[in-house]
């Protein structure tokens, strides 16, 4: 009577680990990336609530804060400049951008009456991919 051996041959292994690794190869580049565009997507609603409480302040104070005010004037009464007479907090808090930065507001805006932007990854104006600007004039 032979006895039957049990256990797996080196080609048995070396082709698992073969199929293994091209799933690894073609998985993880993909949910490396998933952090950096949530960070965007992140961005980009805060961009979007600033700009709907900067169009609220604009309802109760016929414009919208000054450079000088910044978006301070979202949830501190401005203290400089033309203060408004029917000034509330419009955000709890302000916001930073995903990578830790102030979002940068201009009155006269470059590419709207107003632009709310944040200089993306790099923290720099311009830059592809992570690295780009994200406005308001982007939603």
């Amino acid at each position: 009577m032979q006895r039957k051996q049990q256990g797996f041959t080196l080609i048995e292994i070396l082709v698992v680990i073969t199929i293994l690794a091209i799933l690894g190869a073609l998985v993880v580049p993909k949910i490396m990336s998933r952090p950096d565009e949530a960070r965007v997507v992140a961005a980009k609603q805060d961009v979007q609530a600033i700009l709907q409480a900067l169009n609220l302040y604009k309802l109760d104070n016929t414009r919208y804060p000054s450079t000088e005010q910044g978006i301070k004037a979202l949830v501190e009464k401005p203290t400089a400049g033309q203060i408004p007479g029917n000034w509330k907090a419009y955000l709890p808090k302000l916001p930073q951008d995903p990578w830790g930065n102030d979002y940068v507001y201009l009155n006269p805006g470059m590419k709207g009456e107003v632009d709310i932007l944040s200089y993306g990854a790099d923290g720099k104006a311009g830059g592809e991919n992570h690295d780009a600007d994200i406005g308001s004039w982007m939603l």
